[in-house]
Parts: structure tokens; sequence; C-alpha cells
């Protein structure tokens, strides 16, 4: 038997990954790499979420993007560009000018590698790791501030800090920005250490389970104190949850454990202050026969299957405080959309109400595994999910925009077009971020916060 190879299918594939959507810290925007299908190259796109309905603004430049162009939304809507140029990579504000797209340099750094971290809480500063061979730079590519010039940054990028080891991942402890989580491998070992960027960059332990383990935070919520994180300690990589600050250890559900298939939480609930039992979080579920999501509370001790919706970015999404959960989601027909599902159907507990009770041993067996029912055998649960999609409107002119399609290209053309023609004219000084509420953190203050006393913060430490 011969198989014949064509020419189109030998070529390698440099798109990016469908799931290349990044959403701002307060959940406003959201930005990717756009398909144009006439001409066959990238373009930056933004979502505007903070809306009665979402609509996308494409930002083209003067030439095509690379398909390893990074981008990262703020919240006063403009979108951080990370270009690589030979060596070194180049950095800049894009921001929507009527039918053009306007761009703010801020300058380059050169390195091999320079990954943009999630955007600090407070929505308008940026930052990127840089690895090296012994060492990773921890730099402040922008510090979020408007320059009085216009066309003309305030600042160039700034190396905050200097970190032993390779270090990747980057959670946010905290709402203000200072308290950053990193997976820092050192000696073939990888733990997550907290760093204090009020403090020059001081290095602290976070997760260290046992000496010999692999331990890598993957969410956290500063709100309610719910780090969930992936570690070996058992023999094989598990996912946990632990409450950062507490003294109580570490837990591994069972029903996080699914027969061929692989999770990964992308979103959790925020809101919930003092409540990290009753916080949801959301997973994607990887299988040979399809991915679909997942919602699984502490408190409940199971895992919630339900189907996703057509078109969704796969591992993107984002909760809103009442527990609703809200995925974007691309079709041929509808470029730019959002999934919600309600709270009733996730189970997540709206902010205000009184938290759940554990469920008892009559309920669950037993402490730790998770109930029979929690797997579905096929692999797809069966249960329909009562989605309601919230699409773009038609497009009204007179603004065109360019004919996009999500990756990979469809073969059905489709368009990306604004729901209103955006005021802004020039880069927009002066405006404000979306609202965000701030909330007392109580919990997120133990481990790294330096007492009077100087005393080293608490690990998170395996359940024995």
């Amino acid at each position: 038997m011969t198989a014949c190879v064509t020419e189109e299918a030998a070529k390698p594939d440099t798109r990016p990954h469908p799931t290349a959507l990044t959403i701002a810290a307060d959940g406003s925007y959201a930005a990717r790499l756009a398909w144009h299908e006439s001409s066959g190259n990238w373009f930056p796109e933004r979502w505007t979420l903070a809306g009665p309905e979402p609509y996308a603004v494409p930002l083209p430049g003067h030439r095509p993007e690379e398909a390893d162009t990074r981008l990262l939304p703020l919240a006063d809507g403009r979108v951080l560009i990370r270009r690589r140029a030979a060596d070194r990579h180049a950095l800049g504000l894009l921001y929507p000018t009527g039918p053009g797209t306007g761009e703010l340099p801020l300058g380059t750094v050169e390195a091999a590698e320079l990954t943009l971290l999630p955007a600090a809480p407070c929505g308008s500063r940026a930052y990127a790791l840089a690895p090296g061979e012994h060492s990773t730079v921890l730099w402040l590519v922008h510090d979020g501030r408007h320059s009085p010039v216009p066309g003309q940054a305030r600042t160039v990028p700034t190396c905050v800090a200097e970190i032993q080891g390779h270090c990747t991942g980057g959670v946010w402890l905290d709402r203000t920005g200072r308290l950053l989580a990193l997976d820092q491998e050192l000696d073939g070992r990888t733990k997550t250490v907290a760093v204090d960027l009020e403090r020059g960059g001081e290095v602290s332990p976070l997760l260290q389970i046992t000496e010999e383990s692999n331990d890598r935070l993957l969410l956290a919520d500063p709100d309610s104190g719910l780090l969930v994180l992936r570690s070996d300690a058992a023999g094989h990589d598990r996912l946990g949850w632990g409450v950062l600050g507490s003294a109580l250890p570490v837990r591994f559900p069972e029903c996080l454990r699914l027969p061929d298939a692989a999770l990964q939480p992308f979103a959790v609930q925020p809101g919930q202050a003092l409540a990290p039992e009753s916080s949801a979080v959301a997973f994607r579920i990887d299988a040979v026969n399809g991915t679909w999501l997942g919602v699984w509370r502490p408190v409940e001790r199971r895992l919630r299957q339900l189907p996703a919706p057509r078109g969704w970015l796969a591992g993107t999404g984002l909760w809103s405080a009442d527990g609703e959960l809200r995925l974007p989601c691309v079709t041929p027909a509808v470029p730019c959309e959002l999934a919600r599902l309600p709270a009733a159907t996730t189970g997540a507990r709206p902010q205000g109400e009184a938290p759940d009770d554990p469920p008892t041993e009559a309920s669950t067996g037993t402490d730790a595994p998770a109930p029979a029912g929690d797997l579905v055998p096929a692999g797809i649960p069966g249960r329909p999910a009562r989605w309601v999609r919230v699409p773009s409107t038609p497009p009204t002119p007179p603004f065109t925009a360019p004919h996009t399609q999500p990756p990979p290209p469809p073969p059905v053309a489709a368009s990306t077009t604004p729901t209103q023609a955006e005021p802004v004219t020039q880069e927009p000084y002066g405006v404000p971020a979306h609202p965000s509420p701030y909330r007392p953190v109580p919990l997120q203050q133990a481990p790294l916060q330096r007492t009077p006393l100087q005393q080293a913060p608490p690990t998170v430490r395996e359940a024995r």
C-alpha cells in the first residue's frame, strides 16, 4: 500500500494554536491572532467583552504578523504586542484609530525567549520572563502610565529581578500586583516560589510538598485564597488544591483523575471571600474522542462534565462573581460571541450566598474519593448544558473589517466587525480602566508578607 502526501499536506503548520486568546485582568477585553483568509496572513484582533454583547475590532499593522507573535490585552483597551526580531523582541501598544491602527513602540528586549505573563491585577502593568542558561530575568515591559508626549513611550522595558534557575508559569497571588508566583526549576526539580515585586524581587518558597516532588501552581484566586496545583508527589502527576496562607495540607481529589483524559484548569470564580471550598473552577478536558468542559468545586467533591459550545476557543473563558461561566466562541457564521452557562448548570455559588455545607460521609462514601457517578464512561457527558449564546451584531457602516476566520481557517468565510464605530481616534490618554471590584484578601497576607520578626512564610504541605 502506497501513501501519497500532497505538497500542501507536507508543509509545516505554522499557525498558532486555536486557543491563543488572552483575556484582560478585569475581563473587559481579549485579544488573539486572527486569520485573514483572502491574504493568507495573521493580524491582531481585539474583543470587547464588557457590554451587553461582545464585538471584535481588527488591528492590522503595516505588515502581516508572524505566527509566534503574542498579544496581551490591557484594561484600558490597548493591546500589548510582542514580535520577534532576530535576536531580540520588539514590544508595542496597539489601539484602534478609526479605520486604522495606531502603535506606540515600547522598546526591545535582547533575549533568546521572552514570554508575556498574564497582565497584573491592576490591568495596566505588563511583565515578561526571559529565561537564560542559569537564571531568569523578570522584565517590566509596560508600567501602565501614559506618556505626555503623543507617540512616545513614557518608559522602556526595565529589569525587575533576576531569579536563579529556569522559571516558567506566572500566577498573581494578590489584587495589587505585588506577589507573583513562578515555577522555578533548580537541579532538576521544579517548585513554585513567590516573588515580592515591592521588595526588589525577593523570592520565598510557596509550594514544596516533598523534597523530591515537582510542584507547580496552575491557578490562584486572591479573593478566596484557593490554589489549584499539579504535583507528582504521589509518584505521578496529580491535580490538587490548597488554601493560600492556611496550615492545612494539600488535597488531591480522586474526581480530578479521569481515565485517558487530560485536565487543564483555566478559570476560577472570583468573589468567594473566605470561602475557597465554594469557588468554582473551570477545566478544559482533552481526550482522544474530543474536548469538553469540566466544572469542579472543592465542597462538592465531584467533577461536572459538560459539552463544550460549538466554536469554543478551548481553554479560555471567565467567571462572573455570580457564578456565570462565559466562554468565547468563533464560528464561520458568527466570528465573535460569548456562550454563557448560568450558575444553575455549573453549580457555582453566586456571590453573597451563604457558604455550602460540606458533603457528609453518607453522601460521598469517603472523605477523599469522588462519588461513583462523577465519571462518564463514554468520556462525553450526555446531559445537555443550557448554553445561552450572545453573538455580535451585524456590521454597521462606515467601518469595514477585514475578512477573518478562527484558526485553523474553515472553508466558509466570515467577517469580524464591531457593532459600533470605535470612538477612539488617537492613543486613549487618561481613559480609565473598566471598574473592577477590589475586595479584602485576608488569606493572601500570611504566606509572603513579612512580620516584624521577619518570619519565613509557611509553605503548602502534603496530606499525610
